[in-house]
This record gives C-alpha cells, structure tokens and sequence, in this order.
C-alpha cells in the first residue's frame, strides 16, 4: 500500500492540532469547569443538542400551528384548562404542550396559569404564509426520514417530486387544474414577505413594464400594482396557472391592466415588450442547464439596457448560512431539481446569459430575500 504525504501550510498544521485537543475529552472536561471557558463549551453544547432535537421543536411548532394556537392566543391569554377543549386533549396533556412550546419561545407564561403569545411566536397570527409552510413540512420530514437514502439518489419519486411536479416535468403544461391549485395557492401564500422587501429594496418607478416570469398567481405583481399604479404589468406561468391569475385579476378588477401569457419556461420564448423582468424564487428551483435557459431566454426577451431582477434565498448569506445551504439544500434535493447558489455564482451565470452591471441590492431581510439586479447588454 502505498502513502501519499499531504503538505499542510502552517495554518493547517495549527487548526488540526486545535481540532485533536478539542475533540478530546480530557479537554472537554477541563474546558467545563474553567471559569473563563465554562460559558462557550455551554453554548456549544445546547447548539448542539438543539440540532439534535430540532425535529422535536418543529414537531411542537406543527402542532401549534394545526391546533390554530397563535390565532387563538392572539386575543389573550388563556390557561391550559380553557384551551384543553379547542385542543381535543385533557388538561395534563394541553399543559405539556403548551410548556414545550414555552420552552421554544413559541409561548410564553403569562399570570394565573395562563399562556400567551412568545416571541417567535407573536409573529405567526399575522402571516399566515408562515403557518402554510409549516403545514407542507410534513412532506418534507418524511422525505429525509432517511437522509442517506436521500444524498444516495435511492429514493426514487419523493413526496415534494410529486407535489412540485412542473420542477422535474418535461411537460410542466400537463398537470391539471387540481395539482396546479395546491402548489399556486402555496406559492402565493407564502411570497408576501418576499415581494415587500424586494419592492422596498428596489423601487420600479424608472421603468414602464415589469413581467414577472413563474409569478404563480400574480401575488408579486398584486404588490406592484399598489405601489405604481401606472407601471404597465405582464405575467408569463403554466398556462393553467395564469388562468387562475386572470380570474383572481378579472374579479380584483385589474384584468385590463395585467396581461397575462400561458407558456412553457423550459421550452417557449418569452413574450416581449417589458423593460423590466422579474424572476422571485424560480432560479432556485432549477439545475444549471435549466437555470441558464431561463436566464437566457429572459435576455432574449429584454431590450438592451433592459433589466433582470432575481429575487430568492442564496447561499451562503452572511448571518442566514443555514438557510441557504442547509435548509434549502435538502429541500431543493428532496424536490428533485434545483439549489440555492452564493451571489458570486449568479453574477457569473447572468455574465454568460448576456448581462452587465450586474450587482447584489441589499434588502431588509437576506435570510429569506436576496436581489441581484443585472442590465442586458
């Protein structure tokens, strides 16, 4: 058998010398009871039992969101005796419950035994976008029930394949009205954050038509209209996803000013005629050749000085790492089709579709909104 010797930097000898006499448990012991490092070995500990327990904490959270908690607790509080009948459970058990979700800070205690909104969870009555998502993770916690099945590529047709069948589709047109539902109503009820921090990041009034391509339901547009009342709008989707659109349009009474285009992204051209075009959350969800002919048909569909705007979670976001590379990561593979890539790799995808000036905008919140605006050569 024969060795290679690895020339490591000086550096590199330090840091696997720091990683030996850390992982050792001589030193984890000493490192507990010292006075100046007894807080950082505490904290690393409980980080690392929360990612241990963390299919726990969103266990509690999904529980809450079924048992419409957040809504009802928004009102006041209530003790774990007035809540028992709502939940369907005796009092002991609504207690426990209700004292892990205080735990999470989901809940908190307020006076005479009565439990309150906490402070992750004040923000769930007002977004319900939130408590959708929640709900659709039960398809994802079955599809990396094994995660090694997962990576391996030995799961076959997940869950999240079939529920976001356009991703992987060669036909995305096909699937009926009943399929196209779940997944629109989905998209829209979760893209309200994204379009007001998108729209605050980057105003439209320089331009004087926007397309938003994948737009789903038009729920990015809805926020578009508010804010510029004359700016021309124009929707491109899966045909029976613009036909929802329309129909959401005709009775909001903004039929006449949203055109709508029913099409393929992966196979016809884009509709003409916008100086402006929008793509929220769609370069995520597709491998590097789809993504490019996206990117490449959105050029071919602008005029030059025309710009792009890419809207969606990235990886490798100072703050939100997890996020990106984590989260999205599994989710996207369990998908089938797609991921989250740092700002760096898009800017060189949009150089190779045709675009310049090609620079990151900062938005409000990184960790779910990022915005690359680029202009075509």
């Amino acid at each position: 058998m024969r060795f290679i010797a690895v020339q490591f930097s000086i550096l590199e000898r330090w840091r696997i010398w720091r990683d030996r006499k850390l992982a050792s448990p001589q030193f984890q012991r000493w490192a507990a009871d010292f006075p100046l490092t007894r807080w950082e070995a505490s904290r690393r500990a409980r980080g690392l039992f929360d990612i241990t327990a963390g299919f726990v904490y969103s266990q509690i959270l999904y529980a809450c969101v079924e048992l419409d908690l957040f809504n009802r607790l928004a009102d006041g509080p209530q003790t774990a005796a007035d809540l028992s009948i709502h939940m369907g459970m005796s009092p002991i058990a609504a207690d426990r419950l209700l004292r892990a979700a205080v735990a999470i800070d989901l809940l908190e205690r307020r006076s005479e035994n009565r439990y309150g909104l906490g402070r992750l969870g004040i923000a769930m009555p007002g977004n319900p976008g939130i408590a959708a998502m929640v709900k659709h993770h039960r398809m994802l916690y079955h599809d990396i029930d094994d995660p090694l099945a997962l990576f391996r590529g030995e799961l076959g047709e997940t869950e999240l394949t079939r529920y976001w069948s356009y991703a992987c589709s060669v036909d995305p047109a096909a699937d009926g009205d009943q399929r196209v539902a779940e997944y629109s109503t989905l998209m829209s009820a979760s893209s309200g954050f994204v379009a007001e921090d998108a729209l605050d990041a980057y105003p439209l009034s320089a331009h004087q038509c926007l397309m938003d391509v994948g737009g789903g339901e038009g729920r990015f547009l809805l926020q578009v209209a508010k804010r510029w009342p004359d700016l021309k709008l124009k929707l491109f989707d899966l045909p029976a996803v613009v036909e929802r659109a329309a129909t959401h349009f005709a009775t909001i009474g903004l039929a006449e000013r949203i055109q709508v285009h029913g099409g393929n992204l992966k196979a016809d051209a884009l509709p003409k005629g916008a100086d402006v075009i929008s793509l929220v959350r769609v370069i995520l969800d597709h491998n590097d050749d789809g993504a490019m002919h996206i990117l490449r048909a959105v050029r071919a569909a602008l005029p030059p000085g025309g710009t792009l705007l890419v809207i969606e979670p990235m990886s490798e976001t100072p703050g939100a790492e997890p996020v990106g590379d984590a989260y999205f990561g599994l989710y996207l593979l369990a998908m089938g089709s797609g991921r989250t890539r740092p700002p760096r790799e898009l800017k060189t995808m949009l150089t190779e579709a045709g675009f310049d000036q090609i620079r990151l905008v900062r938005t409000r919140r990184p960790l779910q909104t990022r915005l690359i605006a680029a202009r075509a050569v």
